[in-house]
This record gives structure tokens, sequence and C-alpha cells, in this order.
């Protein structure tokens, strides 16, 4: 496998320090680091992004989550293993993730019951970080920049 050109964010100027800086400001407050890295993950499965799939599930594995929390989040519905609170934030991940599959992008029952487990500015990071995601899933399957090759 071999990627289409560099990263665009390595690209262009500057690029790479406004997106790392976004995501820095997206993770600050109260929402665990642990459900930030599982929204990137979930977003980076539904998007197919390689390299984030790749790089969230060893973020995780390094975050001490176990296994079988890894491995379900693609399937956080069907398993036990998650928080209401994680669901509420996977909910809206995919929602976010997924705007054109349904009238309403994101439906009053995915956003009351992300709302009922998170304030405001938590809501707001959670939106962030999964804007950001989505951001990098695009600009990462756009060139197919290659999993592994930002290093382990």
């Amino acid at each position: 496998m071999q990627a289409r050109m560099g990263n665009p964010a390595m690209v262009v100027p500057d690029a790479m320090d406004a997106l790392l800086a976004l995501g820095k400001v997206s993770a600050k407050g109260t929402v665990p680091a642990v459900t930030h890295t599982m929204v990137h993950l979930r977003a980076s499965q539904i998007n197919g992004c390689s390299v984030c799939v790749d790089m969230h599930a060893r973020e995780l594995k390094k975050e001490g989550e176990s296994d079988e929390r890894v491995f379900a989040v693609a399937a956080w519905r069907e398993t036990p293993y998650f928080t209401d609170a994680e669901r509420a934030a996977l909910a809206l991940t995919e929602a976010v993730t997924r705007l054109s599959d349904r009238a309403d992008a994101v439906p009053d029952e995915i956003w009351d019951e992300a709302a009922d487990h998170y304030d405001e500015q938590e809501l707001a990071s959670l939106i962030l970080s999964i804007a950001t995601v989505n951001l990098w899933n695009r600009l990462n399957a756009a060139t197919r920049q290659v999993a592994g090759a930002w290093g382990q």
C-alpha cells in the first residue's frame, strides 16, 4: 500500500499545528479521555479510516482499556461493556458522522440522551472532538494514508 500523497495537514503550512490545537482544546474539560478516544475510534470505523482505527484502538489499549471494550466499540449497542454516558457519546458520534443518513441529522432522542449525561460544555467538547476526527478521517481516506505508517 502506498499513500497518494503526503497528508494534507503536513503539506499545507501551519495546518498540522492548527489541527493539533483544535484536537487539544476539544479534549479539555471533564469528558473522560477514554470517551473521546472511543468516539474517535467509532467515527473512524464508520468512515473506514484505517490510520485512525489503528491509532485509536492502540490508544485505548495504552489507556488501559480491555480487549473486550476496544473490540466492541463497533457493536456497542449489543454489548454490556459501556456505561450509559459512553453509549450516549457513541450514539451522538454516529449521528454527527452520518449526517445525511436521516432527515433529522441528529434526532432529539439522541441529543436528549447525550444532554442527560453531559452538560453544555461537555457536549461542545464532544461535538468538536467528533468533528475533528471526521476531518482527520477525510484527510487520511482521500489521500489513502497507510495504517501504521505514522509509527507505533
